[in-house]
């Protein structure tokens, strides 16, 4: 890891590629809007440290998907942190991304969400197509896509240049106000933590759905 993943006190908006299993079949891909300025814009990696990632990675790795190191059990969910104890996940058979692959920001100090022109620009399009062609011959069979901006922006991308043999599968983003959007009644008188293992079991099924190989019924 780059040793400017260190600079805690800016964003680094550099890009963050695809978390990749080293080795064997990748059966989904599952994305998210952009890196967060906590989380993946320090550690290099998507979603790894980012506040929703937390929740993807417990979802993940109750299917055998990523093995995180036991050592993050003694460290905060922060980038920065994971980056200095040179911690990162292991994938098997699925791939990790972003609709934009670097943290947006104007001045390399505050946090903005991606802007529509950015994520349908000619330059992010074609990494996109890229990547989905790396993953194609993978074995890649569904894209998971986390929230509606990463949604919007797959569906735009498949008109332009359809890939009916992927099955798409959207869920909503992990972050508060993500799961309360998938709570009956908005969340009225939820719990957080509930809502979250609400959310990590919809994950598992739906990853499983995309196309990756469903485990053990006692292993989930």
């Amino acid at each position: 890891m780059s040793p400017n993943r260190l600079d805690i006190g800016r964003i680094l908006s550099t890009p963050v590629p695809m978390l990749l299993p080293d080795n064997g079949p990748v059966h989904v891909l599952v994305v998210g809007e952009a890196p967060g300025p906590r989380g993946a814009d320090k550690s290099g990696v998507p979603f790894f440290g980012d506040a929703a990632g937390r929740h993807l990675y417990a979802a993940l790795q109750r299917l055998g998907a990523v093995v995180l190191p036991p050592e993050l059990d003694d460290l905060p969910w922060d980038g920065a942190a994971f980056t200095a104890a040179g911690l990162a996940p292991v994938a098997h058979g699925v791939a990790l991304g972003n609709a934009y692959d670097r943290c947006p920001s104007d001045d390399g100090q505050s946090f903005r969400a991606p802007i529509r022109s950015e994520l349908e620009s000619a330059r992010n399009f074609t990494r996109l197509n890229r990547d989905l062609e790396q993953l194609s011959r993978r074995g890649l069979r569904g894209i998971v896509t986390l929230g509606r901006v990463a949604t919007r922006t797959f569906d735009t991308l498949f008109k332009q240049q359809p890939r009916p043999a992927l099955a798409c599968r959207a869920l909503p983003h992990p972050s508060a106000q993500g799961l309360l959007s998938m709570a009956p009644d908005r969340g009225k008188g939820a719990k957080m933590v509930d809502l979250q293992e609400a959310w990590m079991a919809r994950c598992a099924y739906t990853v499983i759905e995309a196309g990756y190989p469903a485990p053990h019924q006692d292993a989930v």
